[in-house]
């Protein structure tokens, strides 16, 4: 199954205080492997960054002011996200920037049919726990030292690896059918870019281990 890992960065908060997208990222995988397929784009927002924003981003209005308008890039966004599931942590934020930019480019708005909202799936799976990105990396154990800034590419890798924890699939599900595709590429290093999910006990619950089996072994087996 084929799958756009996506993630965006904004001059602020929220759409109906005029705030706009100022980087757009996007991951191909298939059947949880990265494909190497990105889109990625910095934009011109055509308004200042907050001061809050660009705390989280770091992108200057300098830098951004000779950047493409999301309207010049609309068509290929939506051409490669096309009939695709598309995977976000906390949907309703991206997906709200995403379809004003949209409104605003006179596009067709995307609908929640095809979203998998990740913040959904850990508070289910994690009631009461943090579940911020940072948070579910360090939950599996996904280094996200990279992560200086938030940046749309880097948080869309970590995602895809959070994504496969948060489906508990020790090892994605390799497709034999993409094998003379992958064999084109002799430098594809597709298959090993997964994050295994480990589980490393505490020294406490290692404890309580020992104390099980002590007090039980006996009794069960004498």
């Amino acid at each position: 199954m084929i799958e756009i890992v996506l993630d965006t960065e904004t001059t602020g908060l929220s759409v109906k205080d005029g705030h706009r997208i100022v980087e757009i990222g996007c991951i191909e995988i298939n059947n949880l492997i990265p494909t190497k397929k990105i889109f990625h784009a910095y934009l011109n927002p055509e308004r200042k960054v907050s001061e809050d924003a660009f705390k989280v981003h770091g992108y200057s209005d300098e830098f951004l002011s000779d950047k493409k308008k999301f309207s010049e890039i609309a068509e290929d966004f939506l051409e490669f996200i096309k009939e695709k599931k598309i995977i976000i942590h906390n949907a309703e934020f991206d997906i709200a920037h995403i379809n004003n930019e949209l409104l605003i480019a006179g596009k067709e708005k995307i609908t929640k049919t095809n979203i998998v909202d990740t913040l959904d799936i850990a508070r289910n799976k994690f009631p009461g726990a943090a579940i911020s990105l940072d948070a579910l990396c360090k939950r599996f154990r996904i280094d996200n030292s990279k992560r200086k800034k938030h940046t749309a590419i880097v948080d869309c890798e970590l995602l895809a690896k959070v994504y496969i924890n948060l489906l508990d699939q020790k090892e994605p599900k390799f497709n034999f059918n993409n094998l003379n595709e992958i064999k084109k590429n002799e430098n594809n290093q597709g298959i090993n870019n997964y994050s295994k999910k480990i589980i490393i006990p505490s020294a406490e619950e290692i404890k309580k281990h020992k104390e099980f089996l002590k007090k039980n072994f006996k009794k069960n087996f004498f």
